[in-house]
Parts: C-alpha cells; structure tokens; sequence
C-alpha cells in the first residue's frame, strides 16, 4: 500500500517562504506524477504544481515565479519551494502521487491517485 508522509506546512507573513516535503512509501511504479494541490476554505482543490519523474514540471499560473517543485535524490520524494507568500495562498496543501495507466505484460493495469492527508499553509501578520 503506498502511503504519502508532507510536512513543512506553517504559520508564516506574507512576503515569507516555506518548503513542503513529501515522501512516497510503499510499492511505487517508477514511471509517475508527483505534485501538490491545495484548498483554501470554501473553495474547491485545485493543482500547484506538479513534476513528472522525467523532470517535466507544471505550475498554476497564481504560483509562476514564486513556487518551485522538485524531486529528491530519495526516490519518490517531492517538494515545493514556495518564496513570496500572500495571504491568498492560505490552505490545506496536499501531495498528490498519480501512477498512469499501463500494462504489465498482457495485463491492464488502471493508473492510480494517491493523496497524503494535507498540511495546513497559513499566510498571515
């Protein structure tokens, strides 16, 4: 069973930075999506950021030039760098693991979407 550990998350002032991290554990195919995603109250969850483990990276356009995605050294681990905070970037931040479709031989195999429980960003003086 894959299970998805964040930590980082924070009371900071706006114009502050903070690092989330997240780490994979369990039985995880190679080939994969690892990104955040976050929820402001009210509001519905939207994508971050993510990072295909080719390297390939996607960022919401509110976050360009201010969040950085990357990967570890450790396999399956992936943080987000985020510098220049504002207070509308307040929310439940959540790691995503998204495993596509493929086949095992003859065998389909459904791709999958794995989430971590969320950590809480507060932006605010």
């Amino acid at each position: 069973q894959v299970q998805l550990v964040e930590s980082g998350g924070g009371l900071v002032q706006p114009g502050g930075s903070l690092t989330l991290s997240c780490a994979a554990s369990g039985s995880v195919f190679s080939i994969n999506t690892m990104g955040w995603f976050r929820q402001a109250p009210g509001k519905e969850r939207e994508l971050v950021a993510s990072v295909t483990s080719g390297g390939s990276t996607n960022y919401t356009r509110s976050v360009q030039g201010r969040f950085t995605i990357s990967r570890g050294n450790a396999k399956n681990t992936v943080f987000l760098r985020m510098n220049s905070l504002k207070p509308e970037d307040t929310a439940v931040y959540y790691c995503n693991l998204n495993i596509p479709p493929r086949y095992i031989g003859s065998t389909y195999k459904a791709g999958m979407d794995y989430w971590g429980d969320g950590t809480l960003v507060t932006v605010s003086s």
